[in-house]
């Protein structure tokens, strides 16, 4: 079980790309809420990404509200669930996003927390914990599996073996008590 989440949270974007995210936090009985910003130069490439996500109390996503600034203007997508795997991308049903209870955005370090929160997986378990996965670069929206594999943990901090297998990724994230990300291999780290 973890903590409650902080007020705010910070993280330094690092090896894919330079740049920063900040999140500010509301918990309330009825869930999560999650307003967050992150900028940064990817290859060659400079983009902000504004960001609002609502989890229930389970931590199952229930609304995504992503907007992308770039060279030429604003882009922006919402994406709806009803917290039991049917999504809706700006209103319209989409059928290949059917299980996942998770939004991974890729412009954000924060996301890896929810299904680290939704699973509360025990120690050497392992869940696979498909997303909806929201790319900085458009906004465009896929299905992205994933796989976390809890490991022993570091002093006060969980760890997890994490697989994108889209991606050919394979690290281990390092989580605080609160259980988001410390440390994001190649990714971020945690700044505040």
């Amino acid at each position: 079980m973890f903590e409650s989440a902080p007020a705010t949270a910070a993280w330094q974007h690092r090896g894919a790309r330079t740049g920063f995210e900040i999140a500010y936090f509301k918990v309330s009985e009825a869930g999560v809420q999650i307003d967050g910003c992150t900028t940064a130069v990817e290859d060659g490439q400079v983009w902000a990404v504004d960001y609002q996500i609502i989890l229930d109390p389970q931590w199952h996503t229930r609304r995504a509200t992503v907007a992308t600034r770039r060279r030429g203007g604003w882009h922006t997508v919402e994406l709806d669930s009803d917290g039991a795997g049917h999504w809706t991308v700006d209103g319209v049903p989409d059928t290949a996003l059917a299980g996942c209870l998770d939004v991974d955005l890729e412009a954000s370090a924060v996301t890896n927390a929810f299904p680290v929160h939704r699973l509360g997986l025990d120690l050497d378990a392992t869940a696979e914990a498909p997303a909806v996965y929201v790319h900085a670069a458009g906004l465009t929206v896929t299905r992205l599996e994933q796989v976390y594999h809890r490991i022993d943990d570091d002093g006060p901090h969980q760890r997890f073996a994490y697989t994108a297998p889209q991606f050919d990724f394979t690290g281990t994230l390092i989580y605080d008590e609160s259980g988001f990300v410390l440390d994001y291999p190649g990714i971020a780290l945690r700044a505040h």
